[in-house]
């Protein structure tokens, strides 16, 4: 089998893409901070440029985003708790896929829940 074969296999794991996701929502969340920071900046600068600020919010692609910006912060959290969770078990590896598998269940759960109470 070759060196490009055995990456390839690799990246074919639930572990894998857990990590992927881990990451990239990590990122984001990052970057969402910040915009958070001046959205509380703007709480302090006055009564008027939070209530421009929260018209603007009521445009369907914002309620969109907030929703992925849950299902971020979800897969994020309970990728950190599955980590913590795995680190300190002596689980074998048949288990880590099912956890795997739980707690993308549980962010697609919270981000659903949270849409139908936007709406």
């Amino acid at each position: 089998m070759t060196t490009l074969t055995a990456r390839w296999r690799n990246r074919s794991h639930p572990a894998y893409w857990a990590f992927l996701v881990h990451r990239l929502s990590g990122i984001a969340l990052l970057v969402f901070l910040p915009l958070h920071f001046s959205v509380l900046a703007q709480a302090l600068a006055g009564e008027t440029s939070l209530d421009g600020f929260l018209a603007w919010t009521r445009q369907p692609w914002v309620k969109v985003s907030e929703i992925v910006l849950v299902l971020l912060l979800a897969a994020h959290f309970t990728g950190g708790l599955r980590l913590l969770f795995s680190e300190f078990s002596g689980w074998q590896r048949e288990v880590h896929a099912v956890m795997i598998a739980a707690t993308a269940g549980i962010s697609v759960f919270c981000a659903l829940a949270f849409a139908l109470n936007l709406l």
